[in-house]
């Protein structure tokens, strides 16, 4: 089992990541993302109501198409909560995290691992949302079961920010319902 707290330790900040990793197009490819998405006024006061301390370890790679799309959606979600602790890993660096956190039985990116105050793991999600599973599906399988639960209208882009977000709010309310830190807290 991976010492969360050391591995967290030696992560880097978004910028840090792409600036060590990222080649110039790489990381215009990055900003190109990180400046289209615009959290709406609830998510952001969602986001700004978290009152658990909550340590993101993203294990990415600067090459990465779905990181590309989805790694900005996280530096957004740090930037609008003091709550959240966000560090990235490079897959190919990391290869003890890249094993914690394989997807289907590979190291695929991004992979999260949510950890509490004091790095206990609370949640893990990669490598894609469902709807973009979903879009994935109907341009390379055909049309998948479509539920009506997503709006035709919405862009995918909003939907994966959405998607993540749920991500997020369920680790934190994991954190704020939790008897062993509701204790601690004394809340």
């Amino acid at each position: 089992m991976i010492d969360y707290a050391t591995k967290f330790s030696s992560g880097l900040s978004y910028s840090t990541f792409l600036e060590k990793y990222g080649t110039d197009e790489y990381r215009r490819r990055w900003q190109a993302v990180h400046s289209a998405i615009q959290l709406t006024e609830a998510q952001r006061g969602l986001l700004g109501s978290f009152q658990r301390q909550m340590h993101v370890a993203c294990m990415a790679g600067a090459w990465c198409g779905d990181c590309v799309d989805q790694c900005p959606i996280l530096d957004h979600f740090a930037a609008a909560s003091d709550c959240i602790a966000l560090r990235f890993f490079d897959r190919d660096d990391h290869p003890d995290l890249a094993a914690e956190l394989q997807v289907c039985g590979a190291a695929r990116v991004p992979a999260v691992v949510l950890l509490s105050e004091d790095f206990t793991p609370v949640s893990r999600f990669g490598d894609r949302t469902l709807a973009k599973y979903r879009t994935v599906a109907a341009q390379n399988i055909g049309p998948s079961c479509p539920t009506g639960l997503a709006a035709p209208t919405d862009s995918l882009l909003q939907s994966v920010v959405q998607e993540w977000l749920d991500v997020f709010e369920r680790a934190h309310l994991i954190l704020r319902t939790s008897a062993r830190l509701r204790k601690l807290h004394g809340d």
